[in-house]
């Protein structure tokens, strides 16, 4: 098998939800796993000098319609949540806690958390409901409670984050493929001509 799929994303990316729910997929197809890398998009913005892109005049009312009809294109449940945008970093620690301890169903969880989010509109950036969340997927929540404040799982999550900006990561998702960056899900067909062919 060929060297894994990168994917950085924030659970507060509605792109980053679109990609997480077709680029496993689209990966295997071409023989090829992804690494799930959840990031703290705020701190891209920031170096970057950038903000958010629903608070860009002009842009701001476009980007709002084209979240829902690219999730309608690719197929996609979702429904745009009343609060946006909202703090990550106990599902982003929770997931990384987990990928810590080897747990299977890493992926499951972010799903989860995701579609809690994008699909359900659940408020993820409280913890308690982050945990009902975790729970309902069959996770032990009380661990996921103690471990998001563990200091080497903040340590991680700030790690993860500061190494995918020193890899141009300046919003999500942010995929990289054998070493070529491609930003948002709109870059899936790239991608995937990308695997079928081996570069261009």
């Amino acid at each position: 098998m060929s060297a894994a799929i990168e994917f950085y994303f924030d659970f507060s990316s509605p792109y980053s939800y679109l990609a997480s729910e077709l680029i496993d997929e689209l990966a295997a197809k071409y023989g090829r796993a992804v690494e799930w890398r959840p990031i703290m998009l705020g701190a891209a913005f920031q170096k970057a000098g950038t903000q958010l892109l629903i608070n860009v005049p002009l842009k701001g009312p476009y980007s709002l319609r084209d979240f829902s009809r690219s999730a309608r294109f690719y197929g996609v449940n979702f429904k745009f949540p009343q609060k946006f945008p909202l703090a990550t970093h106990y599902a982003a620690r929770a997931y990384y806690s987990l990928m810590a301890r080897s747990d299977p169903r890493t992926r499951e969880f972010a799903h989860a958390i995701f579609r809690a989010y994008w699909v359900d509109g659940r408020d993820i950036s409280e913890l308690p409901i982050m945990l009902k969340v975790a729970t309902e997927t069959g996770f032990d929540a009380q661990a996921l409670s103690e471990a998001v404040n563990m200091p080497e799982i903040k340590e991680r999550l700030r790690a993860e984050t500061e190494a995918a900006i020193a890899r141009g990561m300046f919003g999500a998702p942010y995929i990289i493929v054998d070493g070529e960056p491609f930003w948002g899900a709109d870059r899936l067909p790239q991608i995937e001509r990308w695997l079928a062919t081996g570069g261009f």
